[in-house]
């Protein structure tokens, strides 16, 4: 710098990224405040009202100012510039934020350094990383009551890791729980994959599905909140994509015709995932939403982009907000962990001859899939449709033809016969069921639900499994093979 950009700044005088210091007086903190922000200048010999007074600079003055920067906490970056009488000392922005000196936290706001009350130091903890939702614990979840054991085996399956540790290690080993005073203690991590019902211990985590009449949000057709745990979120989304996609047929030349959907399953499926693994937790007034219109498919998350990822560098650098998140489902195999989700959801979506996804950040994280033309359907007729196929082809599977014979099928009527079908949906998602569940999520009585039950045993699609008490009907074997060969 020149002397005639010198004159230049003090003209313009003070800003973001420009301070006058007469002396050393209170550096600390606005080292500290361009630390926490974006860099900036300190002319040091330059008063509050554009005057040069000037300092004596030494290489002693000059250690002075180091020693000030290397006594913050962690130390900040500098660099010196000599300007006559005048000491410009040059500001990086931080990479270890949030720095702090001996009166606290500082930031920049306008031309002035600001200190941080209690409430903004923890909200810059968060936008920092600083503090991660899913590393931290939840007192109000009970490892007897609360976990459980079925999800943690799914998990297992999923990622391949055979039981040669007891359940507690593995728990400890996976980075989700600790033993404290004799007791297993899950992080967030772990509550949110294996709780029983995630509804008693956080009600912001669910995610919400909604198919709308026309192109605005006014006429709801269908919704659902899912918040049982991540994975089975996951899963029960893509199956409400799944109920609404218009499909189109193409022959193979095999037995089986192949089923080619209006929107890519697989880039669906990675937004979705994308809004779980990497949405804002600590924010407890958004779900994850998957929005079906006329025109478009909308899957959005609340927290934008991580603060540490450029714009320009989205699609090509991964950063996550939920590390831990992120490691368990790529252990289940849900995601890679190579920020390749962007780039495979644009090459999915021009392959299938749709036009460009739009991807739009700021508080909120949304992926927008553009739909082609779309006539609207009777959503009712279309869910009867879907529930009939599926209901008719487990009655007359040759696996559960003797439940035919016994006169199952002829003693149901269609209304029950109706309930039946949405009962083996939820079992799809879900893969067991209580009784009590059949009668909160069906408004039925006790005596319903348990001839439900009667009848899907005698079809050899569920069985019971536990207690009396704590029990649940799980899918059979048989009831997996028949719903995986229904595709």
């Amino acid at each position: 710098m020149n002397e005639n950009e010198l004159q230049q700044v003090i003209e313009e005088g003070e800003g973001y990224k420009i301070e006058f210091k007469e002396s050393l007086a209170n550096l600390d903190k606005e080292l500290v405040a361009f630390a926490n922000s974006s860099g900036g200048r300190i002319f040091v010999g330059i008063t509050d009202d554009n005057e040069i007074k000037g300092v004596r600079i030494t290489n002693k003055f000059k250690s002075q100012v180091q020693d000030i920067a290397n006594n913050c906490q962690p130390a900040v970056k500098i660099l010196f510039d000599e300007l006559g009488n005048v000491l410009l000392v040059t500001v990086r922005e931080g990479e270890d934020k949030p720095y702090k000196c001996s009166s606290g936290f500082y930031t920049r706001v306008g031309p002035n350094a600001q200190k941080l009350d209690r409430d903004e130091i923890v909200e810059f903890f968060k936008s920092e990383g600083k503090i991660r939702f899913d590393e931290l614990v939840n007192p109000r979840f009970d490892y007897d009551s609360h976990f459980d054991p079925q999800k943690f085996d799914r998990f297992l399956k999923l990622a391949g890791i055979s039981k040669v540790l007891d359940v507690e290690s593995i728990l400890v080993n996976l980075g989700i729980a600790e033993r404290q005073e004799g007791r297993i203690i899950l992080n967030n991590t772990g509550i949110l994959f294996f709780s029983k019902n995630l509804d008693d211990i956080y009600f912001h985590t669910a995610v919400t599905c909604a198919l709308y009449r026309g192109t605005e949000k006014v006429d709801v057709l269908d919704r659902r909140d899912l918040n049982e745990d991540l994975i089975s979120s996951i899963d029960s989304a893509m199956i409400f994509l799944k109920q609404y996609i218009p499909v189109r047929y193409e022959m193979t030349g095999g037995p089986r015709r192949r089923e080619v959907p209006e929107v890519p399953y697989d880039a669906l499926r990675e937004a979705v995932i994308n809004a779980v693994a990497h949405r804002d937790y600590f924010e407890k007034g958004a779900n994850v939403m998957v929005e079906m219109f006329d025109d478009r498919i909308e899957i959005t998350s609340y927290g934008g982009l991580v603060k540490s990822l450029k714009p320009e560098d989205f699609g090509k650098k991964s950063v996550l907000r939920n590390p831990n998140i992120a490691n368990l489902l790529q252990r289940a195999g849900y995601i890679e962990k190579m920020g390749t989700g962007i780039n495979k959801i644009k090459r999915l979506v021009a392959e299938a001859g749709l036009p460009p996804v739009e991807f739009e950040f700021d508080t909120f994280f949304t992926v927008i899939f553009h739909r082609p033309g779309y006539e609207p359907v009777n959503i009712e007729t279309k869910k009867e449709e879907k529930a009939g196929l599926m209901f008719d082809k487990i009655l007359y599977h040759d696996g559960v033809r003797e439940g035919v014979d016994d006169g199952v099928h002829e003693g149901v009527d269609e209304g029950v016969k109706a309930r039946l079908k949405k009962e083996i949906e939820y079992l799809i998602v879900h893969e067991h069921i209580r009784r009590i569940d059949l009668e909160q999520v069906f408004s039925i009585s006790t005596a319903t639900a348990e001839r439900d039950l009667s009848i899907l045993k005698r079809l050899g699609i569920v069985v019971f499994e536990g207690t009396p008490k704590t029990g649940r009907y799980v899918l059979t074997e048989k009831g997996k093979r028949i719903i995986e060969e229904m595709g």
